[in-house]
This record gives C-alpha cells, structure tokens and sequence, in this order.
C-alpha cells in the first residue's frame, strides 16, 4: 500500500521559476466527483476514494487516493497506456484540470510547483512530499499560506469547482 505525506502552500510571486529544473504539462481528470463522495447520509463519504486519469508527457496513469483531509492519504499510482487514458478522460465527470507542473530544488528538498490552465488559470500551488508527516524541511520565501487542510484546493475539488468560479474573497484567500 502506498502512503502519501504531502503540504501543500500557495506560491507567493514568481522567484520559483528561475530555480525550476524541469516542466511537465499535464492533463487529468476524475472518474468521480465532490458531489458523488459527499452523497452518504451517515455524514461519511459514500465513495472513499478519488479515482483519476492523468497524461503527462508521453506516460499515463491511473490513480486512486483515499479521501481524507490533511497530508497523509493512502495513494496508489499504475501506469496504463496514453490511448486507454484518452479514453478515460472522456468519461470523467467535470472539468480537465490542465497545469504545468514545475519541479523545483530547494535545500535537498524536491518542490512541485503546479501552474494551473485553463479555468484554473491564475492559481499556483507548491506541494512537497515528506517521508514522515513531522519531517521538518525549509521554506521558501516563494511558499505562502498553507492550504493542506483545505479541500477546494485539491485537485477533485479544482475539476469540480474551478478557481475562475471562486469569488473574490475565495481566490484572495480570505474566505475559508
């Protein structure tokens, strides 16, 4: 079973890209959606796991992460070919989420800097997977408010309610 430990934080200006080793674009959808997960009437979620397709580059993958709010999660990744992929994007439910994903060094430690497209244009987001959750690791000036614990910025949550939907306050970070 794979375990995820990742935070997550807005990015603050641009000095991240100059430190930015390599980009990736990349395309992904959902199999299922926000609404779908919160349809249990017990208050617990009726499907317990996100389902997504992604391309990046010329590789593909299927994915399945628990739902769980926070840093650590239960997370499978398989490869599948681009064309079944393909496939599968046509079939998932809400919007693409298309992002440049910019792989940053800073002190030993490998950032991910998602540039969002499209109807999520205007948003970025640094993440940094840990190998335990109280593992300390520096900040960057770049790296703003944390975010790890709010779930309209995970990437579900992007495909179902895009950032150019958000309201004012949503996007200035003032709203929850």
């Amino acid at each position: 079973m794979g375990i995820e430990i990742e935070r997550k934080f807005l990015v603050n200006g641009d000095g991240w890209r100059a430190a930015a080793h390599k980009v990736v674009p990349m395309a992904q959808g959902y199999l299922n959606d926000l609404a779908a997960m919160d349809a249990a009437a017990d208050g617990r979620p009726a499907m317990k796991a996100s389902v997504r397709v992604r391309i990046q580059d010329d590789q593909a993958y299927l994915n399945l992460k628990s739902r769980e709010l926070g840093h650590t999660r239960q997370e499978f990744d398989y490869p599948i070919p681009v064309d079944d992929a393909r496939g599968l994007l046509a079939l998932c439910i809400g919007g693409l989420v298309d992002k440049r994903r910019h792989y940053v060094e800073f002190e030993g430690r490998l950032w991910e800097v998602d540039e969002f497209l499209g109807d999520n244009a205007g948003l970025v987001v640094a993440e940094i997977e840990l190998e335990s959750a109280d593992a300390v690791f520096a900040m960057p000036d770049w790296a703003g408010r944390e975010v790890t614990d709010s779930p309209r910025y995970y990437n579900l949550a992007l495909a179902s309610r895009p950032y150019s939907q958000w309201s004012g306050a949503e996007q200035s970070g003032a709203a929850p």
